[in-house]
């Protein structure tokens, strides 16, 4: 990884008229800005189709795509739709937000729409052979559909919720034409994808994806293969993910997911790990891998517990599972997401992968304890963030930290009121050593806290902020980015 820059920008929070963000012009317009603005990342947040929360780390499917990023402009023009069934709905109620009830609804029966108009069998067939995961996928999805929407786990036949190979069989058989439109979603979803990401290395700048170290309960991946995780006998969890209090909740955040089996995993020479990596690889250049630390050590819950508050630290595969992933996936860059408690352990893990780590500047100025999140600590091999999809935005933290802590920022960022807080944040960033420097497209905008992606350890008012206007993506802006990038050297 040369020195360079990038912008965080998740595919929902795209301007577009349809309620959310897509894989559509919006999207080929941002990889014109980035390049424009000499940015070499784009990155994002996990793309697949998202179950209760809307959050993207709580996915069906650690492959799929998410259904609502199909761009609907694209399938006028293969004749899949017409213009008027889609301006037929009222696609979001507020500005600037995503109203995934309304796009639950009306998204999907203009996709079945295009199914039954669809007539492309060949290429879905090939899509198909080479994709295995999406057969088991389409089935789960139609299977949930049968069942009143149910989680796998609630689900009344027992020999179903077990995925006992002759009731697959007889599922699939008698939901064919359910499964068939899954299928027919994720060969959208794909073709889609294949052609923007194509568009975007074209013009030099690079996905970076982001993997959730777990996989939801309620997902494909633990039905259809419980063997990879920690369950009881009837595929019920025994302990669960989370961490303990921190910087973001005192009572620590309960996730819920299934923890791995990881004696399995490498008794099978994790298997299932490179499969999802190689899956990853097709959609990212760069893959992010989150909450790292877990690989040496991670918070395991009772499933009794209502927080996270009591648990217990559990080793992990280590160094061993990540020598596995680089050694096989040598020609893919991996990001560590280090961040949260960090122990000598972990860092000693992060040394001996030799994966970049992260350092993020809104954790870096504390007036009372020292910070290695401060530019001066940095080694060349990280990458520096004004903040993640997890923080606030720069305007907000400005507005809502200890105003000591930002009376510290500007003593060591020299800043000044004609540069501005957030340009001035950005350019200490944009001259720290890291390889990497990418800050959030919200920071560049100057917007305030309403534009924070998500707040972790809440619920209800998290990932549906969108850009609401094209035209804040200007040529100013993409020039006075390309400026700051060329003084440090990114590009």
């Amino acid at each position: 990884m040369n020195r360079s820059s990038g912008i965080l920008l998740p595919i929902f929070s795209l301007p577009s008229p349809y309620g959310i963000g897509t894989l559509g012009k919006s999207a080929y317009d941002f990889v014109d800005f980035l390049a424009d603005a000499k940015q070499s990342y784009w990155q994002i947040l996990p793309v697949g189709p998202t179950s209760l929360g809307n959050s993207p780390y709580t996915s069906y499917s650690t492959f799929a795509g998410n259904p609502f990023f199909i761009d609907l402009d694209m399938l006028v023009k293969d004749k899949l739709l017409k213009k008027s069934e889609i301006n037929a709905v009222k696609w979001q109620v507020e500005d600037n937000r995503i109203d995934y009830d309304i796009l639950g609804e009306k998204r999907l029966k203009l996709l079945r729409t295009a199914f039954e108009r669809n007539d492309n069998y060949e290429e879905i067939a090939q899509f198909v052979n080479s994709n295995a995961w999406v057969k088991n996928y389409a089935l789960y999805m139609a299977l949930k559909d049968y069942f009143g929407g149910e989680s796998w786990m609630d689900w009344e036949d027992e020999e179903i919720r077990l995925h006992h190979p002759l009731a697959v069989e007889q599922y699939s058989e008698k939901l064919k034409e359910e499964v068939d439109f899954y299928i027919f979603v994720q060969y959208l979803f794909y073709e889609q994808w294949t052609a923007l990401k194509k568009y975007a290395n074209e013009k030099a700048v690079k996905i970076i994806g982001d993997i959730p170290i777990y996989v939801a309960l309620d997902s494909c991946d633990v039905w259809a293969e419980p063997e990879n995780f920690f369950l009881d006998e009837k595929n019920v969890p025994k302990k669960v993910a989370g961490v303990p209090p921190d910087y973001f909740s005192e009572e620590g955040q309960l996730w819920g997911n299934p923890l791995y089996d990881w004696d399995f995993m490498k008794n099978d020479g994790y298997g299932w790990w490179i499969r999802r990596i190689d899956g990853a690889a097709k959609l990212y250049d760069v893959i992010r891998i989150d909450h790292f630390r877990a690989f040496e050590s991670y918070w395991a819950v009772d499933i009794e517990e209502e927080t996270a508050k009591n648990g217990e630290w559990i080793k992990g595969p280590g160094i061993d599972l990540v020598r596995t992933l680089t050694n096989w996936f040598y020609n893919i860059e991996f990001i560590a997401e280090d961040l949260g408690i960090l122990t000598p352990e972990v860092n000693q893990l992060i040394d001996e992968s030799g994966l970049p780590g992260m350092k993020v500047l809104e954790f870096a100025f504390d007036w009372q304890t020292p910070s290695s999140y401060l530019p001066h600590c940095y080694k060349e091999n990280c990458v520096c963030y004004t903040g993640t999809h997890d923080n606030n935005t720069l305007a907000g933290w400005h507005k809502a930290a200890d105003k000591k802590d930002i009376a510290f920022a500007c003593e060591y960022l020299g800043l000044n009121s004609k540069e501005g807080f957030n340009f001035g944040v950005i350019r200490g960033g944009m001259s720290s050593v890291a390889k990497l420097f990418i800050a959030q497209m919200q920071d560049y905008l100057g917007l305030d806290e309403s534009s924070r992606i998500n707040t972790p350890g809440t619920v209800g008012d998290n990932w549906n902020w969108k850009l609401d206007r094209a035209k804040e993506l200007n040529k100013s802006l993409s020039s006075k980015i390309a400026k700051i990038t060329k003084m440090y050297g990114r590009c």
